[in-house]
């Protein structure tokens, strides 16, 4: 067999990224969410709920769900990493996430309006999400392999950005020829291409089979290109040798105190930043009003500036290393969240706009730019730090770990804003408990060292 080289290798590495994001950008965010908001809050408006109580309560039915999927994850994933490391075959375990991936998002076409199941549409979403989160898992921990340590922070920064600018170029497509506005056209004044019904939502509908494809294609170049060096120690223990090997981890977690400190403030930064990115879309239904097209274009403003920042972020934590990068991310962040919290289509911070203004759709849209931006950022600082701190024996399933600390409390975010919103009837008051994740992500990062378990 040909040998690859290390060029292609990271390349193909990277084009996982690209594969993977639409998952994130047009499910999770700017597509779906809003088309489970919008019909879940109808058909409850229906049976008698008033507008305001029925889009809380799709709010906080798709945190729920959200929070169960995170529990799944968050319990499998550092056992899973165990496994892999022991077994050596993390590549097997990238293949069997991926069909759940496809398999989750293609089903998502099943969520016609006129038959809308919330429990069947959830557990489709649950299944490819299970599958986007493992993959991610075991496609990081190849990271440490791909290039000397300098070089990984950048690596890190520019897969991130070519993942983004596939969110980009996926979200225009869907919006410019497939996802319908109230009027049953796209943004180019269309009807959905291939025939699909506007009055079933097919257009919309059809981002989960378009997610799906896009990810098939795109994870060519990975496994062309991608290949495990045969592990000299791997075994074949199973679960018992897998979970020895975990256990023996864990325990050494208060002895490597800035590891430690690190996957605890990870825990509350990267939950209050997926509770963004989950409820963002749904925000700008509840409280602007806005339209699927109108996220949508939110939701490209945000991806580009995710891609422009997490490509020169990842440049700059190559000189600085990345602690400087996540302060300063999580700080901006903070902020994006008191004003989300603090504006109203009539009010900023209890200053009253003049009548019809725009200026809450601009805020929000800048916002949205702050979000993707210092989103992109954080992610890709974040895997650089941890790879500082993995043992390249061991990567998946630090990795594992990693996922646990951005999962174990994965159902906190959702269930928070969930809770709130229900209890205040106020999907805007409900976005609050954010705010405080970040800040205690925020304190746990005095205790991380800048090299990680590695020497300067």
């Amino acid at each position: 067999m040909t040998e690859v080289s290390a060029k292609k290798r990271i390349w193909g590495w990277m084009m996982f990224d690209w594969a993977s994001q639409p998952y994130h950008t047009l499910l999770l965010t700017f597509i779906f969410g809003p088309y489970f908001a919008e019909i879940v809050a109808n058909s409850l408006m229906t049976s008698g709920m008033t507008p305001d109580a029925a889009k809380a309560q799709a709010q906080a039915y798709w945190g729920y769900g959200l929070s169960i999927t995170g529990l799944i994850i968050a319990f499998s994933a550092p056992v899973l990493g165990a496994f892999a490391d022991s077994s050596g075959r993390r590549t097997l375990w990238i293949k069997t996430f991926s069909v759940l991936y496809v398999v989750g998002a293609a089903g998502l076409w099943f969520a016609d309006p006129s038959s809308f199941n919330i429990a069947i549409v959830l557990m489709f979403f649950g299944i490819g999400l299970i599958g986007a989160e493992f993959t991610t898992i075991f496609t990081n921990s190849i990271l440490p392999t791909l290039a000397p340590p300098k070089d990984i922070g950048r690596i890190s920064g520019s897969g991130f950005a070519l993942g983004y600018w596939g969110g980009v170029l996926s979200l225009f497509i869907m919006l410019l020829f497939f996802a319908e506005n109230a009027t049953g056209v796209t943004l180019l004044g269309i009807a959905p291409l291939f025939g699909l019904e506007s009055a079933a939502r097919e257009g919309t509908r059809f981002v989960g089979p378009f997610t799906a494809l896009w990810f098939i294609i795109g994870m060519i170049p990975f496994f062309l290109w991608v290949r495990e060096t045969p592990r000299e120690n791997a075994t074949e223990g199973g679960v018992k040798t897998a979970l020895g090997s975990l256990w023996k981890t864990i325990k050494s977690l208060p002895q490597r105190s800035s590891l430690f400190a690190f996957l605890t403030s990870s825990l509350f930064y990267r939950d209050a930043l997926n509770g963004l990115y989950g409820f963002g879309a749904l925000y700008a239904k509840a409280v602007l009003d806005w339209s699927i097209i109108q996220i949508g274009i939110f939701g490209i403003v945000g991806a580009i500036t995710a891609a422009i920042f997490a490509y020169f972020g990842g440049h700059i934590d190559q000189r600085t290393g990345p602690k400087p990068i996540l302060k300063v991310a999580i700080l901006v962040l903070i902020g994006v969240c008191i004003v989300v919290v603090s504006m109203t289509r009539e009010s900023l911070f209890g200053i009253q706009f003049s009548q019809g203004s725009s200026a809450p759709d601009i805020i929000f849209f800048i916002c949205g730019g702050l979000i993707g931006g210092m989103g992109g950022v954080l992610q890709a600082s974040s895997r650089t730090m941890m790879v500082r701190h993995a043992n390249p024996l061991h990567a998946t399933e630090a990795f594992g770990l990693y996922a646990l600390s951005g999962k174990a409390t994965s159902f906190l975010a959702p269930a928070l804003v969930a809770l709130t919103s229900d209890i205040s009837g106020n999907a805007r008051i409900g976005i609050t408990p954010l705010i405080a994740l970040f800040i205690i992500g925020l304190v746990l990062l005095v205790w991380v060292k800048p090299q990680g378990d590695q020497t300067a």
